[in-house]
């Protein structure tokens, strides 16, 4: 099984042989949110808002009156 260092917490992250770069492994010592940046060798970094596909600013109304 593949495995990297936690970008946060250097602990040793086991990830799936078949993890594909963009994917989403989670620490298991500090709980991290993690992504897959590189494959040969496997590395990861902190997953932030913008690596999320969901999150959009067009979804969040940035002002108007509420009443």
């Amino acid at each position: 099984m593949p495995t990297s260092n936690c970008p946060e917490c250097e602990e040793e992250v086991y990830v799936d042989a078949d993890t594909e770069q963009g994917d989403q492994v989670s620490c298991d010592e500090c709980g991290a949110s993690l992504i897959v940046v590189g494959l040969d060798p496997i590395e990861l970094d902190l997953k932030t808002e913008s690596d999320d596909d969901d999150f959009k600013d067009d979804d969040y109304d940035s002002g108007g009156d509420l009443y």
